[in-house]
């Protein structure tokens, strides 16, 4: 059997659209040079989710970690809740990588608009939750695709199948 046919256990996976998302930030708080990158937290805000099966607000309170690792990439990791509009909650655990050309990325870092074709950013976020209804997202991984826009970020996640 060939790489890639139908009956191909290790096939590549496909991804299904899970959900959009779009994260309200606040100004970053600078740590400053800590020895291996620049490192810095931007408090969230809020936000919405849109699902396929249901919808969500993003509950202020979370933070993006990051590390400017050098000129060209940054490492990610916010952490947030989600309150479905049936009152579940979901905590996001959502690690991502950042890169772009220097003079890009010095105008990503001083919260300037940038067109998102010149940015690579993709992340893998997981889920925690309590709601039986959601519990698979726990048994799944998935990937993501952002873009950081001034005052928020907007990202697509993806189940992997």
């Amino acid at each position: 059997m060939e790489a890639g046919e139908v009956n191909d256990p290790l096939v590549a996976p496909a991804l299904l659209q899970f959900a959009d998302l779009s994260v309200q930030v606040a100004a970053p708080i600078e740590v400053g040079n800590v020895g291996h990158g620049t490192r810095r937290m931007i408090p969230i805000l809020g936000g919405t989710c849109t699902a396929r099966d249901w919808t969500a607000k993003v509950l202020p309170g979370g933070a993006d970690f990051q590390l400017i690792v050098n000129e060209r990439m940054a490492r990610l990791e916010a952490r947030y809740v989600l309150e479905t509009d049936a009152g579940d909650r979901i905590y996001v655990h959502n690690d991502a990588v950042r890169t772009a050309a220097p003079e890009v990325m010095a105008r990503l870092v001083r919260g300037e608009p940038v067109d998102p074709a010149d940015v690579y950013f993709r992340c893998v976020p997981r889920f925690e939750t309590s709601a039986p209804s959601l519990a698979w997202m726990m048994e799944r991984v998935f990937l993501g695709t952002g873009l950081r826009r001034p005052n928020d970020v907007v990202m697509r996640f993806f189940e992997v199948m």
